[in-house]
C-alpha cells in the first residue's frame, strides 16, 4: 500500500461512543408530548446524516493529507469511513491511514491509539510493522531533555524494540535501531547529567552508581567515554585506586584517542599510579561482554 507508506519525518481515533445517541434519546424533554409526537421523535429520519461511498471518503481523505496539507481534516475522512463501513476492508485501511494523519499533525496520543487499534484488530497485516513503527515513532519524537523524567523515552525504547523483534525483516526495522541509539544515549546522558550533579556535591558513592549504569548499559552511546573518567576521578577521590586504574586503563584501550583518556591517565598519575587494568572488575567485564575490551 504504497499510499499508505509514507516517510516519517526527522524526530516526529478509536470510534466514537455509540451509546451517546441513545443517552440524546432519553434525555428529550417528556413534558407536552403525546405517545404518538413521541413516537414520531424517536423514529423520524435525520435527513441531515448521508452515508458516503467507503471509497469516497478514504480518497478525499488522502487528497486532504497529500494535496491540501491538512492532516487534521484527513484524519476526520478515514475515521468516517471506520464509522460508516466498521466492517469494511476501507476500513482497515482508514485506520492505518488516520494513524498516519495524526502523526502528520503531531498528535501523538491519537496516532497511538489508531495505531495500537490496528495492530490489535490486524495483526497479521502486512502493514502491522507500520503501525507498530508508528506507536514507536509518536514515542520517540516526544523524548525530553536530559534534565526532565526520561517515561517516554522507556516506552519509545520498548515499542522500538517491539519493532525489531516482531519484524526484523520489515523496511522499519533498520530505522527502528537507529532510533534505538538515540533514545539509549538520551537515557545515558540523564545518567551523565545525575552523576554530575552528584560529584559537585561530593557524593562519590551515589556518582559511582550512576556512571556505572553508562559503563554497564550504554557502552555503545557517546557518553562512555567521559563516564570512564568520571569513574576513575570518583574512585580516586574516594582511594578505590584499583577501579580507578581499571577505568582508566579501559577507557585508553578502547578510545585511545579520546581526551578524556588524556585526563584519566593524567589523573592516576598523578596519584603515583599507571593505568592497569583489573580483569576481574566490572568495568572490564562490562566491555569484555559487549566484544569491546
Amino acid at each position: 500500500m504504497s499510499a499508505q507508506r509514507m516517510t516519517l519525518r526527522g524526530r516526529k481515533s478509536p470510534a466514537g461512543l455509540r451509546l451517546a445517541g441513545l443517552i440524546a434519546l432519553f434525555a428529550l424533554p417528556l413534558g407536552g408530548c403525546g405517545t404518538g409526537d413521541l413516537w414520531d421523535k424517536f423514529t423520524r429520519k435525520d435527513d441531515t446524516f448521508v452515508e458516503e461511498p467507503a471509497d469516497k471518503l478514504y480518497n478525499e481523505g488522502l487528497y486532504l493529507m497529500n494535496q491540501r496539507k491538512d492532516s487534521k481534516a484527513a484524519s476526520k475522512k478515514f475515521e468516517e469511513v471506520d464509522r460508516q463501513h466498521p466492517y469494511s476492508d476501507w476500513a482497515r485501511k482508514s485506520l492505518l491511514m488516520s494513524a498516519y494523519a495524526f502523526y502528520n499533525a503531531g498528535d501523538y496520543d491519537s496516532c497511538i491509539g489508531a495505531a495500537t487499534r490496528y495492530v490489535t484488530l490486524h495483526p497479521g497485516s502486512p502493514d502491522a510493522a507500520y503501525a507498530q513503527y508508528l506507536i514507536a515513532a509518536s514515542h520517540y519524537d516526544q523524548i525530553p531533555d536530559v534534565s526532565r523524567d526520561q517515561g517516554r523515552t522507556e516506552k519509545a525504547i520498548n515499542a522500538l524494540e517491539e519493532v525489531v523483534r516482531k519484524y526484523p525483516t520489515s523496511e522499519y526495522a533498520n530505522s527502528a535501531k537507529a532510533k534505538l541509539e538515540g533514545a539509549r544515549d538520551q537515557l545515558a546522558g540523564k545518567e551523565m547529567d545525575v552523576g554530575r550533579y552528584y560529584m559537585q556535591k561530593r557524593d562519590y558513592t551515589a556518582a559511582i552508581n550512576r556512571f556505572k549504569t553508562v559503563v554497564t548499559r550504554y557502552q555503545t552511546t557517546r557518553h562512555v567515554e567521559e563516564a570512564l573518567f568520571r569513574l576513575a576521578e570518583a574512585y580516586m577521590a574516594i582511594g578505590i585506586v584499583g577501579e580507578a586504574q581499571t577505568a582508566a586503563a579501559v577507557l585508553g584501550h578502547n578510545f585511545p584517542e579520546s581526551r578524556w583518556y588524556k585526563d584519566a591517565y593524567n589523573l592516576v598519575k598523578s596519584g603515583g599510579l599507571e593505568p592497569s587494568e583489573n580483569k576481574g572488575s566490572y568495568i572490564s567485564r562490562a566491555f569484555k561482554k559487549m566484544g569491546l575490551g
